[in-house]
């Protein structure tokens, strides 16, 4: 399936919910071959994926969940995805959290649920494929700009051949197992994980589509 770049722009939705069904290699290997032209500063493309499937994502996962679940403190190797989160910011991450909540029947007081539906962050959403994307330690903010530019070019490509997607923010904070299972080069640290398969379109937590801000409340147009 081959669609126009405003069809993927607006059907793209974070997917949290995948079918029993891996991507074909080709098909993987297509999507990660186009997501090389992405454009970088002096052409630097400072981003390192690896991209895990079948047996190793199961170990990967098990060993991930073990250590989220007993209580390890996570560690970042650059500033954590939400360090900036304050006033608005803060107000649309709760608004993101509790509207998947109710789109899948837990109330806001049922830690357990809610404890349980966090873990699924490191269950790959039970997708099939993750990729995890790095960046040399000795880098910065200008330089995970260029790898984020990588990363939306990924992601509307996987939207563009059928597949579905989920960034995870939260795949880099327990980097141990990642660097030992993902081949990780030992002089990177780890900015997201995107889970990756076939969409599950009749879970509900895959009907939650979030809304955007408008266009004059981010952009500002001077004559």
């Amino acid at each position: 399936m081959i669609v126009q770049l405003t069809e993927a722009l607006t059907q793209r939705r974070s997917i949290r919910a995948y079918q029993d069904k891996a991507a074909e290699p080709e098909l993987i290997r297509e999507i990660f071959t186009l997501a090389q032209q992405a454009p970088s500063n002096c052409n630097s493309q400072p981003w390192h994926v690896s991209v895990v499937s079948g047996e190793a994502r199961d170990k990967l996962e098990a060993a991930l969940i073990e250590r989220v679940s007993n209580g390890q403190k996570p560690v970042s190797a650059f500033k954590p995805y939400d360090i900036g989160f304050v006033g608005d910011f803060k107000e649309r991450q709760i608004s993101c959290a509790v509207e998947l909540w109710n789109a899948v029947g837990i109330a806001r007081e049922d830690r357990e649920a809610r404890t349980e539906l966090f873990l699924d962050n490191w269950r790959f959403f039970g997708a099939p494929h993750v990729a995890f994307i790095s960046m040399p330690l000795n880098m910065g903010e200008g330089n995970a700009l260029d790898v984020g530019i990588y990363l939306q070019t990924l992601m509307l490509l996987m939207v563009d051949r059928g597949l579905a997607c989920c960034p995870q923010g939260a795949l880099a904070l327990y980097p141990e197992p990642v660097f030992e299972i993902a081949q990780v080069p030992d002089d990177h640290g780890l900015l997201c994980g995107v889970s990756f398969g076939y969409a599950d379109m009749e879970a509900d937590k895959n009907k939650l589509k979030m809304p955007r801000l408008s266009v004059d409340e981010c952009v500002t147009f001077i004559d």
